[in-house]
């Protein structure tokens, strides 16, 4: 066993796979090679197993308690990712001969969009584009007659993120990967519920979905077995093997999420972190923010510097300064701060102190 006090942690501002709270890191090395006096690691149990059914259903029920899930959701366990989401939605929700609405606000919601039109017919209910997506839309076009309206809450490129989920729609479908259990959500007319967990939950490998149940009756027959819905939901997620390991951590996050006070103290939390890099944006100097104030994300701050030269200087000292990745994007560029639930206030303070001394030096 290292020496803990020798290790290495550097301030990680990733995007995602992201940060993970440092004590739920350490409860997993100890459990690592004997899960509980079981003699085995949870990496290698059964997944048929007493002891590691403990672990599957212990996740479903935290996520139920700290969403405020009634029994009418569905909770699944999947793999593949959002990107297999984008798909198996419409496959499963979009009846023939009706449409779905969606609405595009950066990348990830156009490559949903995409994916659905392979399926079916959709129709862009509303778009910032235009703007070159640095807000959350204002005109809202819906279908009263969409068999679902779809939304990304949060957008970890553009740096915007839904206030306030929409009204007057078909059944919402969220793709929260970047901001789940990050804030409380209001479950009014949400449909469905699909996130990654790298980036506020655990490691990659797991794919949350939650789904309502009435929806689950509109499914056609006839879809392959592994992209029907009900073929989890029908096995309680253990159709087949499922990502043992990336449930196990998972299950000890909701854990540290509920000792913290569950997601309206994790809301606090991340407003605090994200208004000391915003109020350090807004007294401008060398820094600029690239999003609308209404629309800014919690979860992940885009900004540039005035002077676009001096970027890579920044995130060559940052990351001398062990802030590390800070790089914006590929598609978009500049700097991006991501501070998921697991960030540490501490590093936020770091990062703050940071660019005050990167503009004494630079500006």
């Amino acid at each position: 066993m290292p020496d803990s006090s020798a290790i290495r942690r550097v301030h990680n501002f990733s995007a995602g796979p992201a940060t993970l709270p440092k004590s739920v890191l350490e409860r997993a090395q100890a459990e690592l090679l004997d899960y509980r006096g079981s003699g085995q690691s949870v990496m290698e149990m059964s997944h048929r197993s007493p002891v590691y059914d403990g672990i599957h259903r212990g996740l479903i029920d935290s996520l139920r308690r700290l969403l405020g899930l009634s029994a009418e959701y569905e909770v699944l366990l999947l793999q593949g990712g959002a990107s297999l989401q984008f798909s198996m939605v419409p496959m499963n929700l979009l009846p023939a001969g009706q449409s779905a609405d969606y609405v595009i606000t950066g990348t990830w919601s156009k490559k949903a969009l995409a994916e659905a039109e392979k399926v079916g017919s959709v129709r862009v209910a509303g778009t910032s584009a235009p703007t070159s997506f640095d807000r959350i839309p204002n005109a809202l076009d819906p279908d009263p007659e969409a068999a679902y309206f779809h939304l990304t809450t949060n957008n970890t490129i553009a740096g915007t993120q839904w206030a306030r989920l929409p009204s007057g729609t078909a059944p919402l479908i969220l793709d929260a990967s970047s901001d789940i259990l990050s804030r409380p959500l209001d479950l009014t007319n949400v449909g469905m519920i699909y996130a990654g967990a790298q980036k506020n939950l655990g490691p990659a490998g797991l794919t949350l979905a939650i789904v309502r149940r009435d929806l689950l009756d509109r499914i056609p027959d006839g879809l392959p077995t592994m992209l029907d819905y009900r073929t989890q939901a029908g096995k309680g997620s253990l159709y087949n093997t499922p990502p043992c390991w990336a449930i196990y951590v998972a299950g000890l996050a909701c854990e540290w999420i509920e000792g913290l006070g569950g997601l309206e103290a994790m809301e606090t939390r991340n407003r605090g972190k994200a208004d000391l890099i915003y109020s350090r944006l807004d007294r401008g100097g060398i820094y600029r923010g690239t999003v609308q104030t209404e629309s800014r994300s919690l979860m992940n701050i885009t900004f540039r510097l005035t002077d676009t030269t001096l970027e890579p200087r920044f995130l060559e000292e940052a990351a001398d300064a062990d802030l590390v990745n800070l790089k914006g994007h590929r598609s978009v560029g500049g700097i991006r701060a991501s501070l998921y639930n697991a960030m540490p206030n501490s590093s936020v303070k770091e990062l703050a102190s940071f660019m005050d001394d990167f503009e004494r030096s630079h500006g």
